[in-house]
């Protein structure tokens, strides 16, 4: 959606030959200008404005990307709001305290979401998305793990499903942490509790259960996951925190799913990160990181900084930001409220639930999911259908202009290649509608295929994980 501009902005940039520059530009363009190197000479605005923009016209439609999670479209007063907040750094409390405030509302917003005990304790700060949020949650894992006095030579580990985002094997990678994945068997797509518990010793500093998996749209089961290292904790004595990754479900279980207890109603329940910039309804990049208490996140790893002559916590890996996304996850939270927010992902749920069961009706494909927790939904050919593979729809619904991924699952499961679509806000029934129909009109030529194209099945198809 194009920004709203005011009087002052009507001016618009006037479209130029590119290769001959303006009425008065500052030195001739009669090439194409250098790719790989600066220029030697400056050139007008409005000429290098159009280079760009050409250039970008050549991208996919993101409206029409039901790979990725993030938001594509935001009302236009959110956008004026961010570009007016875009030269602010984020960082700079002392000299932004507006902006700051904003940041500590959304704290106590998301806090109070999630049940904290006492949201006027939980601490909490924004990110540049659930990736590093997710990292400052496995640091302050792995802190408190090491300040239980572990054997010398000790070395960290922390389990997980073997669906969690990427992110988490950096985690393990550059703090050197063990990782132990649950792998996936039969029909479960994701962590087993008592797997899990199993998996869990002395140095593990925690366990990951994600509220949404990228992989199906599934959740969870985060209460049974804690439940599992309560008994754990009978038997054994180890008391093993839980992280919740709730990049996309804690944005969407809070206003369809209230009664699913997954959050800070759970003692277990340490930290939880979510995605601004997903469910969360705000451009990227913004995530929030949140932890139950004080005590749950480690006084070393704050550093303070003095604002209006208070104390402002930070703990963040990034530092110079722009503070736009903030103030548009807080313009958000204002505008829609509770009942915005569950009427917006209640219309993409409806519109999930609503085309995985045409999809399903067509009689090509299996739904692994539905649609009815995220309003993501995966599927994969009958078992009847030889011609072709998701690969191959993947490939002939991009010529419609659509982004389908298609991708194999991990271990166990790597028999499975599925197509996933991600339903988000600004996807609407009408949307679904055109989908549907491009869909239907290409499977007669795919039934005809003597055979699947061949293709390397191991590189995932713009999926976004």
């Amino acid at each position: 959606m194009p920004l709203h501009k005011g009087p002052q902005h009507d001016e618009r940039p006037v479209s130029v030959n590119p290769f001959l520059g303006p009425a008065n530009p500052v030195g001739d363009m009669t090439e194409a200008p250098p790719k790989h190197r600066l220029p030697d000479t400056p050139m007008a605005p409005s000429t290098a404005y159009q280079l760009v923009h050409d250039e970008l016209m050549l991208d996919g439609n993101a409206r029409l990307n039901l790979a990725t999670f993030v938001t594509t479209w935001m009302e236009p007063e959110a956008g004026r709001l961010m570009a007016e907040c875009r030269d602010k750094n984020m960082i700079d409390k002392d000299e932004y305290p507006r902006t700051a405030e904003l940041e500590r509302r959304c704290v106590a917003m998301l806090a109070d979401l999630w049940h904290a005990p006492d949201p006027a304790a939980a601490v909490g700060c924004s990110t540049t998305g659930s990736s590093e949020a997710c990292m400052l949650a496995g640091m302050a894992l792995k802190r408190r793990w090491s300040g239980r006095a572990p054997a010398r030579g000790a070395r960290p580990n922390l389990v997980m499903g073997v669906n969690v985002q990427v992110c988490w094997d950096k985690f393990c990678t550059f703090w050197e942490v063990e990782p132990r994945q649950v792998p996936m068997e039969g029909e479960r797509f994701h962590l087993d509790p008592r797997a899990a518990a199993e998996l869990c010793d002395e140095n593990t500093i925690g366990v990951v259960g994600v509220l949404g998996s990228t992989f199906d749209g599934s959740y969870e089961p985060i209460a049974d996951l804690c439940a599992a290292l309560d008994e754990l904790q009978e038997r054994t004595g180890l008391d093993i925190p839980v992280h919740v990754d709730g990049a996309s479900g804690a944005m969407v279980a809070p206003f369809l799913d209230e009664d699913l207890v997954w959050d800070f109603r759970l003692p277990r329940v340490a930290s939880i990160n979510t995605s601004g910039h997903k469910y969360g309804l705000v451009y990227p990049g913004v995530g929030w990181a949140l932890w139950r208490d004080a005590d749950a996140l480690p006084e070393e790893l704050v550093f303070r900084v003095n604002y209006l002559g208070g104390d402002m916590p930070t703990f963040a890996l990034n530092f110079s930001r722009p503070g736009a996304q903030v103030v548009a996850q807080y313009y958000t939270f204002l505008r829609l409220g509770r009942e915005g927010y569950r009427a917006v992902q209640q219309a993409a749920r409806d519109v999930a639930r609503g085309l995985a069961e045409r999809i399903g009706a067509l009689g090509d494909f299996r739904l692994l999911t539905r649609g009815d927790q995220l309003p993501v939904f995966a599927f994969t050919t009958a078992d009847d259908v030889t011609a072709y593979d998701v690969f191959d729809v993947s490939r002939r619904m991009r010529e419609s202009g659509w982004l389908v991924p298609a991708y194999t699952f991990p271990a166990n499961r790597q028999d499975l290649s599925v197509l996933r679509v991600v339903c988000r806000n600004g996807f609407s029934e009408d949307l679904a509608d055109v989908f549907a129909e491009d869909l239907t009109r290409l499977l007669p030529g795919l039934r005809r295929q003597p055979r699947p194209l061949t293709h390397d099945r191991n590189a995932a198809t713009g999926f976004h994980h």
